[in-house]
Protein backbone atom coordinates (compact mmCIF):
# COMPACT_ATOMS: atom_id res chain seq x y z
CA UNK A 1 0.00 0.00 0.00
CA UNK A 2 1.34 2.78 -1.52
CA UNK A 3 0.47 6.83 -0.57
CA UNK A 4 -2.00 8.57 1.09
CA UNK A 5 -3.92 5.10 1.70
CA UNK A 6 -0.89 4.05 3.67
CA UNK A 7 -1.07 7.17 6.05
CA UNK A 8 -5.02 6.85 6.66
CA UNK A 9 -4.31 2.60 7.95
CA UNK A 10 -0.91 4.15 10.36
CA UNK A 11 -3.11 6.52 11.62
CA UNK A 12 -6.30 4.52 12.18
CA UNK A 13 -4.29 1.59 13.18
CA UNK A 14 -2.41 3.31 15.68
CA UNK A 15 -6.00 5.23 17.19
CA UNK A 16 -7.78 2.12 17.01
CA UNK A 17 -4.81 0.51 19.41
CA UNK A 18 -4.75 3.09 21.69
CA UNK A 19 -7.80 4.90 22.33
CA UNK A 20 -11.55 3.94 22.48
CA UNK A 21 -13.80 6.88 21.63
CA UNK A 22 -11.94 9.01 18.82
CA UNK A 23 -13.24 12.18 16.58
CA UNK A 24 -11.66 13.04 13.51
CA UNK A 25 -11.36 16.76 13.09
CA UNK A 26 -11.72 18.00 9.50
CA UNK A 27 -12.07 15.06 7.85
CA UNK A 28 -13.15 16.18 4.32
CA UNK A 29 -14.49 13.44 2.11
CA UNK A 30 -11.04 11.24 3.34
CA UNK A 31 -13.22 8.61 5.88
CA UNK A 32 -10.40 5.79 4.86
CA UNK A 33 -8.79 6.44 8.67
CA UNK A 34 -12.24 6.52 10.29
CA UNK A 35 -13.43 3.19 8.35
CA UNK A 36 -9.99 1.58 9.40
CA UNK A 37 -11.00 2.16 13.23
CA UNK A 38 -14.78 0.91 12.60
CA UNK A 39 -13.49 -2.13 10.80
CA UNK A 40 -10.86 -2.68 14.58
CA UNK A 41 -14.51 -2.81 15.93
CA UNK A 42 -13.84 1.03 17.75
CA UNK A 43 -16.49 3.83 17.71
CA UNK A 44 -15.29 6.79 15.48
CA UNK A 45 -16.87 9.98 15.33
CA UNK A 46 -15.36 12.62 12.53
CA UNK A 47 -16.57 16.30 11.77
CA UNK A 48 -15.66 18.99 9.16
CA UNK A 49 -17.65 22.46 9.07
CA UNK A 50 -18.94 20.95 5.21
CA UNK A 51 -21.63 18.78 5.28
CA UNK A 52 -20.27 15.06 4.10
CA UNK A 53 -21.67 11.38 3.95
CA UNK A 54 -19.82 9.40 5.74
CA UNK A 55 -19.56 5.42 5.16
CA UNK A 56 -21.38 2.99 6.58
CA UNK A 57 -20.65 2.72 10.47
CA UNK A 58 -18.51 6.07 10.43
CA UNK A 59 -20.84 9.14 12.64
CA UNK A 60 -20.80 12.59 11.22
CA UNK A 61 -21.26 16.11 12.25
CA UNK A 62 -20.76 19.06 10.75
CA UNK A 63 -18.58 21.57 13.05
CA UNK A 64 -16.42 24.55 13.11
CA UNK A 65 -13.13 24.04 15.31
CA UNK A 66 -12.70 27.63 15.43
CA UNK A 67 -16.03 28.02 17.40
CA UNK A 68 -16.33 24.13 18.76
CA UNK A 69 -20.02 22.69 19.94
CA UNK A 70 -18.33 20.69 23.21
CA UNK A 71 -21.46 18.35 23.04
CA UNK A 72 -20.31 16.81 19.67
CA UNK A 73 -16.85 15.85 21.45
CA UNK A 74 -18.19 14.78 24.72
CA UNK A 75 -16.90 11.52 25.91
CA UNK A 76 -13.28 11.52 23.20
CA UNK A 77 -10.00 10.08 24.75
CA UNK A 78 -8.74 11.56 21.39
CA UNK A 79 -8.90 13.92 18.99
CA UNK A 80 -6.94 13.42 15.36
CA UNK A 81 -6.45 14.96 12.00
CA UNK A 82 -4.22 14.08 9.31
CA UNK A 83 -3.35 17.11 6.94
CA UNK A 84 -5.27 19.98 8.85
CA UNK A 85 -4.33 23.65 7.64
CA UNK A 86 -1.42 24.48 10.04
CA UNK A 87 -3.69 27.43 11.71
CA UNK A 88 -6.55 24.53 13.24
CA UNK A 89 -3.61 23.49 15.71
CA UNK A 90 -3.97 26.19 18.32
CA UNK A 91 -8.03 25.66 18.33
CA UNK A 92 -7.64 21.91 18.33
CA UNK A 93 -4.99 22.18 21.43
CA UNK A 94 -7.80 24.51 23.38
CA UNK A 95 -10.42 21.53 22.37
CA UNK A 96 -8.15 19.22 23.27
CA UNK A 97 -7.81 21.12 26.98
CA UNK A 98 -10.99 21.66 27.41
CA UNK A 99 -11.84 18.24 26.51
CA UNK A 100 -8.90 16.89 28.55
CA UNK A 101 -7.72 14.27 25.55
CA UNK A 102 -5.35 13.92 23.48
CA UNK A 103 -4.92 15.46 20.54
CA UNK A 104 -2.72 13.61 17.83
CA UNK A 105 -2.12 15.48 14.26
CA UNK A 106 -0.46 13.99 11.22
CA UNK A 107 1.01 16.75 8.92
CA UNK A 108 1.70 16.78 5.24
CA UNK A 109 5.72 16.31 4.94
CA UNK A 110 8.08 17.88 7.28
CA UNK A 111 5.31 20.46 8.51
CA UNK A 112 4.92 20.98 12.20
CA UNK A 113 3.59 23.34 14.82
CA UNK A 114 5.42 24.94 17.05
CA UNK A 115 8.00 22.67 18.83
CA UNK A 116 5.95 20.09 17.03
CA UNK A 117 4.68 18.25 20.20
CA UNK A 118 5.79 14.64 20.86
CA UNK A 119 6.59 12.70 17.76
CA UNK A 120 5.04 9.15 17.49
CA UNK A 121 6.43 6.76 15.46
CA UNK A 122 4.03 4.26 13.86
CA UNK A 123 5.06 3.58 10.25
CA UNK A 124 4.63 7.41 9.69
CA UNK A 125 5.46 10.56 12.25
CA UNK A 126 2.68 11.54 14.74
CA UNK A 127 2.63 15.06 16.88
CA UNK A 128 1.01 14.74 20.25
CA UNK A 129 0.40 18.30 21.00
CA UNK A 130 -1.58 17.75 24.08
CA UNK A 131 -1.95 14.76 26.31
CA UNK A 132 -4.80 13.95 28.72
CA UNK A 133 -4.22 14.91 32.80
CA UNK A 134 -4.61 11.53 34.53
CA UNK A 135 -7.49 11.62 36.61
CA UNK A 136 -6.76 11.74 40.26
CA UNK A 137 -9.09 9.89 42.26
CA UNK A 138 -10.33 11.94 46.69
CA UNK A 139 -10.47 10.16 48.68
Amino acid sequence: MSGYKHIEQCVGRYIAEHYSSPVEIGVGHNFFAAEYIVSAGNFCRCTDITPQAPPAGVCFTCDDVFSPDLKKYQGADVIFAIRPAEEMVPPMKQLARCLNCDLIVYHLGFECYGDGGDRIECGVVLHRYYQREPCSEKG
